[in-house]
């Protein structure tokens, strides 16, 4: 593999070459992908990350509502289609660092019930093929990677823990203190959310009104570029192609081993041999490259003997929560650091599972105009200067039918949502407790099928090689030198933010699923 590098920090693969060798090529550079590249920095083994899309700019539209929401300036330009026919740009984003560079950088655990089979009002949500006390020390890693700020002793369905959080908590400005005492006086158990900044004497975050949702200008988001790419990048044997993307996996004629990748780069098609492949392209995409590659000489597509590659979609139930008290401006800056879990399991008079509940970002009317179509602007804008904004979460259950498939080469998405009557429930729980802790004016829109940023399902994990596509590791159960680590892994989509247990399950794998080739 050449070592002509590019210019400026940190320096890329610049070279055009028909073909590069690696011990370990690495499609996609977000949470997944980004961390075992770093995992594998110090093994010795040659590791080659192919990106898609560049470093996405440091420019002073990254904290422009109007740029980064309104005219959606870093989303892809591509569209995925419904069965029907009917064509909707996802919000997803192609570039060094993935998704994790414009997301709100809640970092959570999923609770140790999640892991096992759980029962909700509208079905069964199944076990992991590991348990929760597994992936615990990878929890902990992760969160020092990522500088996750937090406190224990506050959620009542916080997992044991081994250590403690490194970083304390992010502090709440004057009214999000407030909200949490009158939501204490209410009966709950209001906590800091835990997240991945870096913000401390000598971290660059300024604590600003554009986090949520925006890439940070100051680099002090804990993404997965900042803080696992350009690491990675430092080690003489790890190396990363831009502008590169994967369009298929070559096998051996068996179909049981990888032995290359093929990928568009610069308009030219280039091939990438490696002993082994690690496809961390979000949960869609790396089901549709598995899709879009042939196993051998049989007749059926890569890792995909079980025919689930693409299946058991999951998106979780999300909706935005407005609270409204038009008697007072709400002044806050950074409003992203309160949280409820007492639904989680319950609530009174309801034995089952609602879910999560954190603020977002302070919301600017660009991100909701849409939701709103005939509030005029001026009405939106008041009204947001007023609120403080929920973003309440729910669990999706897996469904076989709720799947990822290509027609004439186009990503098609077929999903119904699941578990939508707790959901339902929750929204007017919160609701509620909202008007109790005086806001007596509250809306609310659930998020759309191009929300796909909890993406997660498409190659479940498993015991059984008949129901399940990779093993507690993230191999494939057919094709011995492939993994997919990223959040389609998951048999479970849980009601938290999927990126900390797809970071710790990165390193879990690099650490000790045979990653490294032999």
């Amino acid at each position: 593999m050449s070592a002509v590098w590019g210019p400026g920090t940190p320096p890329v693969v610049v070279a055009d070459q028909d073909e590069y060798r690696a011990d370990v090529a690495v499609v996609g550079s977000g949470a997944g992908g980004a961390t075992t590249a770093l995992a594998l920095a110090d093994s010795g083994a040659r590791v080659l990350v192919l990106e898609r899309g560049d470093f996405l700019p440091h420019e002073p539209e990254n904290w422009e509502p109007e740029a980064v929401l309104g005219q959606r300036r870093y989303d892809t330009t591509e569209t995925w289609s419904t069965p029907s026919g009917e064509r909707f740009r996802p919000m997803a984003y192609y570039n060094v660092g993935g998704a994790t560079k414009i997301y709100g950088a809640a970092l959570v655990r999923m609770r140790e019930s999640d892991f096992g089979v759980v029962e909700h009002l509208d079905g069964l949500s199944p076990a992991w093929p590991f348990a929760y006390t597994d992936l615990e020390p990878y929890y902990g890693e992760a969160e020092r990677l990522f500088k996750v700020h937090g406190r224990s002793g506050v959620d009542p369905t916080e997992p044991p823990r081994s250590t403690p959080f490194a970083y304390p908590p992010l502090a709440h400005e004057p009214v999000i203190a407030e909200l949490s005492a009158a939501l204490e006086r209410g009966g709950l158990h209001p906590h800091h959310l835990e997240l991945g900044i870096q913000r401390g004497p000598g971290e660059p975050c300024v604590r600003c009104g554009t986090c949520d949702c925006f890439p940070c200008l100051v680099s002090a988001k804990s993404d997965a570029e900042v803080v696992a790419m350009r690491p990675a990048l430092r080690s003489d044997t790890v190396r990363l192609l831009t502008g590169t993307r994967a369009t298929r996996l070559h096998t051996d004629p068996t179909g049981r081993r990888v032995t290359g990748i093929s990928a568009v780069r610069a308009g030219r098609t280039v091939r990438v041999r490696a002993g082994v492949v690690v496809v961390s392209c979000g949960a869609v995409n790396s089901a549709v490259l598995l899709l879009r590659s042939p196993a051998g000489a049989g007749n059926h597509t890569v890792a995909n003997s079980s025919g689930l590659v693409g299946r058991n979609l999951m998106l979780h139930n999300n909706s935005v929560v407005l609270a409204v008290d038009p008697r007072r401006r709400n002044t806050v800056r950074y409003q992203k650091t309160l949280a409820v879990n007492d639904f989680y399991h319950g609530g009174p008079g309801f034995p089952y599972p609602m879910g999560n509940l954190q603020l977002m970002g302070k919301v600017y009317p660009p991100a909701v105009a849409g939701l709103y179509p005939y509030v005029p602007g001026p009405v939106l804008a008041w009204l947001l200067r007023r609120s403080v904004d929920w973003w309440v979460m729910s669990e999706d259950l897996p469904d076989p039918g709720n799947r990822v498939v290509l027609r004439g080469g186009r990503i098609v998405v077929d999903r119904r949502a699941r578990n939508v009557r707790a959901h339902h429930r929750l929204v007017s729980t919160v609701r509620s407790h909202m008007r109790d802790a005086g806001y007596p004016l509250t809306s609310f829109r659930t998020m759309g099928l191009a929300a796909v940023g909890h993406q997660c399902g498409t190659v479940v994990a498993g015991t059984d090689p008949l129901t399940s596509v990779l093993d507690g590791y993230c191999r494939s159960h057919d094709v011995r030198n492939l993994f997919v680590v990223d959040a389609g892994f998951f048999p479970s989509s849980a009601a938290v933010n999927p990126t900390l247990t797809i970071v710790a399950q990165a390193l879990r794998t690099a650490r000790h699923g045979g990653l490294l080739p032999a």
